[in-house]
């Protein structure tokens, strides 16, 4: 079978080879790109017995980040190894200093084994959901151990996977243990076949982070007395919701701050349009001199920056999290308001985050809305009604704390399989 996949992906390259050339002639962004990804590994020193991790973009490179921490606390002697996906992800893990960065190749063994006879790795932690059949082919055949850590298996991948389980099953075979975040995870890995001698719930990480903001904003006092609102991770669909919320709680409340950060940079041109088309007065985070801006009454903020969302988080009376309200984008990270202990708003479609949509929402530190005319109402009712919004704030606090302590176990996890 390995033959046949090789074959056919190698053929499909063959075939998306001339598009691939003309998109790199006309796009420096897009050739940049394939040149990270080829060369990337090459800026890494040679590595011998490495512990090789995983992470896709952002939510992963964050998870981890404290993983490694852990690791290192508990006296892993390896060389750890990081590889990302997304270009955000590897921006996020060079701005945090991780160690030995890079971007995953393509996944065919042309550019995958120069990955392996630089690094030579000695297990392989996969965070999340990536699963790369070549990678992980590569791995079975050179007998390197793998482990997927914090897995999560959405409804999407069931029927996905599930027309194709004899496929699944030899795409994972040199996955030696399934460290799963939710017994409802591990209950959709053994409807698609794997034995459940391989699967362990150890709970979710992304409970574990702790928080981080940018320092340029740790000077910044907020006023007391305002309503600071942070629309949080926004994805195409949630701006105009957002506008048509924020432009009505102007007129209720006098002394009300936005702040709306997209979850990808790029959209923030497209964000700023949708703006003036509501006539609302705004700045770019990147334009704001130092000063009391952030007590200017009837603000909004377009947050152009990364990592500087927490600590917007970390001062809001609310925060909406997006991503909700599309199937296509099944939710965004609830839990980073929440471990400040800022009552998080969000959408119905949270099949990424289905876990900790489910906890915060029982535990009262969450709201889940059904539809997005439901986003004026609540932050409404919440703003008028201290009381509840605090209760939900303490809510939202005592669940990420409840809920600590995956991260250790995960190591042991990695200890086991190594």
């Amino acid at each position: 079978m390995n033959f046949l996949y090789y074959i056919l992906t190698g053929g499909i390259l063959l075939i998306i080879s001339p598009f691939l050339l003309i998109r790199g002639l006309v796009s420096s962004t897009f050739r940049n790109d394939i040149k990270e990804r080829l060369n990337g590994v090459k800026t890494l020193p040679k590595l011998k017995e490495s512990l090789w991790i995983h992470a896709s973009s952002v939510g992963e490179v964050r998870l981890a980040k404290t993983l490694i921490t852990v690791l290192q606390e508990q006296g892993e002697t390896r060389p750890i190894v990081l590889s990302t996906f997304t270009p955000t992800g590897y921006a996020l893990a060079i701005e945090e200093k991780l160690p030995n960065v890079f971007r995953l190749p393509i996944d065919f063994p042309l550019w995958l084994n120069p990955v392996f006879d630089r690094i030579e790795p000695s297990q392989l932690i996969l965070i999340e959901a990536e699963l790369w059949p070549c990678l992980l082919r590569q791995c079975k055949k050179r007998k390197i151990p793998v482990a997927q850590v914090n897995g999560r298996v959405s409804e999407k991948s069931i029927q996905r996977y599930g027309k194709l389980k004899s496929f699944f099953l030899w795409i994972t075979e040199a996955v030696i243990l399934f460290s799963m975040r939710s017994q409802t995870d591990a209950d959709r890995l053994i409807e698609l076949g794997i034995p459940e001698e391989k699967i362990q719930v150890t709970g979710n990480i992304k409970f574990d982070i702790l928080p981080t903001g940018s320092n340029e904003l740790k000077s910044i006092v907020f006023n007391t007395n305002s309503f600071l609102i942070v629309f949080g991770s926004t994805r195409p669909g949630d701006e105009g919701p957002v506008m048509e919320a924020f432009t009505r709680l102007k007129k209720d409340f006098q002394n009300i701050i936005g702040v709306i950060a997209p979850r990808h940079m790029q959209r923030c041109r497209e964000v700023e349009d949708l703006i003036r088309e509501f006539s609302v007065e705004y700045t770019l985070l990147s334009n704001i001199p130092e000063g009391d801006w952030a007590n200017h009454p009837g603000s909004l903020i377009l947050v152009d920056k990364l990592g500087v969302l927490n600590s917007f988080y970390s001062n809001a009376k609310l925060a909406y999290v997006g991503g909700g309200f599309n199937p296509r984008f099944g939710g965004q990270n609830i839990l980073e308001p929440a471990v400040f202990g800022t009552p998080v708003l969000f959408g119905k479609h949270m099949n990424n985050f289905e876990e900790e949509a489910r906890l915060l929402t029982e535990s009262g530190g969450g709201i889940q809305l059904q539809k997005e005319e439901e986003l004026y109402q609540t932050l409404k009712r919440l703003l008028l009604n201290s009381e509840e919004r605090q209760k939900a704030g303490r809510a939202a606090a005592e669940t990420v704390r409840n809920h600590r302590g995956a991260v250790l176990r995960t190591v042991k996890v990695i200890e086991k399989t190594r």
